[in-house]
């Protein structure tokens, strides 16, 4: 154990030796496992990063809730017109699922709407999204408020004109004014601020970023839609699953009831779409895969560039040391502390090569997220693969180099 310690020491010191005595081939040498480093650790740092933040985003949604819809979320780009004439879903639909899905733990039915126009005195706002929504929306949805509250049983039952704002809408009417009890008209009609909800967090993908948008209960948006038009909404019931019930045993039950509910015959396919949180995640999975395996391909030629530029320094130093390598191998060296010595070298230079690409993807994402506001970030597991790459790529560029070393005869060495 003592002697390798000893070895380890001194193929160190002969690295830093060797970086010290021929600086810019060294410096050539190293850039390429650098940026071989850097493109695949910074490409798997980047799509991890990117991954925890959407699918962060996505579980928002919840991964027991199912949403049903007349698209489905996958991809349609072939069957796009088949899906376009179907209906939305309806309210005699959310009607039929709440009260005949046993499953479920929490529903709600909401319709969307853009291009709405919101004025308060001489302030207004427009292209706000407009959703009308059933009582369960706030508690399936886990709605947040910065003031306020959400609509009462006896608001939501007489269609009371109650609304919330979206953070951006409050702000952009009241400024720091008080919203809470004002009046104010949308389509000509009024109505009082009851709550405000709290901005959205940061994030690629904020599938309940209500900060440009109002809510309104169901009762009222069927003042300004046709909700008897199920061509032309844009409505989605959504279901929470009940503890300890599994996604597919509540998807089945909605299928059977939606099946009923709108006399599709036993041979009919359904013109609706049953969708879980997996169905994106997958899509997206895909993307990921992808991008890991072009940082890979391109860091994987970058590497092959600096294992050769290792791998002849190597060569060159095995060429400069001839005579001490017979030297020591006259003094009891053997084939396979000369190997050692020389493998670890090439080790040592490697993983300085790959630290410093490291430190270029821990700078470089450190300078993303200050200036573009997105938290990108160089995990652990990123940080040991480098390392690991690193000693591999030096093992690999190291023992051809090590092993014309340790073969050498004593006596032929010494006379070089």
């Amino acid at each position: 154990m003592i002697t390798i310690l000893k070895i380890v020491r001194e193929s160190i010191l002969q690295a830093l030796q060797q970086l010290n005595a021929n600086k810019l081939r060294s410096f050539l040498s190293l850039l390429g496992i650098s940026i071989g480093i850097f493109s695949i650790i910074g490409v798997l740092s980047a799509v991890d990063s990117l991954e925890d933040n959407i699918k962060g985003s996505l579980d928002k949604l919840g991964s027991d809730v199912v949403y049903v819809s007349k698209w489905p979320w996958a991809n349609t780009s072939g069957d796009w017109w088949k899906y376009m004439r179907r209906p939305n879903p309806g309210y005699d639909d959310f009607r039929a699922i709440n009260r005949n899905t046993h499953n479920k733990d929490l529903s709600t039915y909401y319709i969307i709407q853009g291009g709405k126009t919101l004025k308060y005195g001489v302030n207004n706002v427009q292209d706000v999204e407009m959703l009308g929504v059933t009582e369960g929306f706030a508690d399936l949805f886990n709605l947040n408020f910065d003031k306020g509250r959400f609509f009462s049983s006896a608001e939501y039952r007489t269609g009371s004109p109650k609304i919330i704002l979206g953070a951006k809408v409050s702000d952009e009417l009241f400024g720091d004014n008080e919203p809470l009890g004002k009046v104010i008209k949308l389509l000509g009609r009024k109505y009082e601020v009851i709550g405000v909800l709290e901005k959205a967090g940061e994030g690629l993908i904020n599938p309940l970023d209500f900060d440009d948008s109002f809510l309104i209960s169901y009762h009222n948006i069927k003042n300004f839609v046709n909700v008897r038009n199920k061509q032309r909404l844009f409505s989605v019931v959504a279901v929470k699953a009940k503890k300890g019930v599994g996604i597919e045993s509540l998807k089945d039950e909605i299928t059977g009831v939606l099946r009923a509910n709108r006399h599709l015959k036993p041979t009919a396919e359904p013109n609706f779409s049953v969708n879980e949180l997996s169905m994106v995640t997958r899509v997206f999975d895909s993307f990921f895969v992808v991008l890991n395996i072009l940082g890979i391909v391109i860091g994987f030629f970058s590497l092959l560039v600096g294992g050769v530029s290792v791998a002849n320094i190597m060569f060159v130093s095995v060429k400069e040391r001839t005579r001490l390598i017979g030297i020591k191998k006259a003094i009891g060296a053997t084939r396979f502390v000369i190997l050692l010595e020389f493998l670890i070298e090439a080790i040592i230079l490697c993983v300085l090569g790959g630290v410093i690409g490291l430190l270029f993807v821990y700078v470089i994402t450190f300078l993303l997220t200050q200036i573009i506001g997105f938290d990108l970030y160089l995990n652990f597991s990123n940080i040991l693969l480098g390392v690991l790459v690193s000693v591999l790529i030096g093992v690999i560029s190291g023992v051809i180099p090590a092993w014309q070393a340790a073969k050498m005869d004593a006596v032929e060495a010494m006379r070089h």
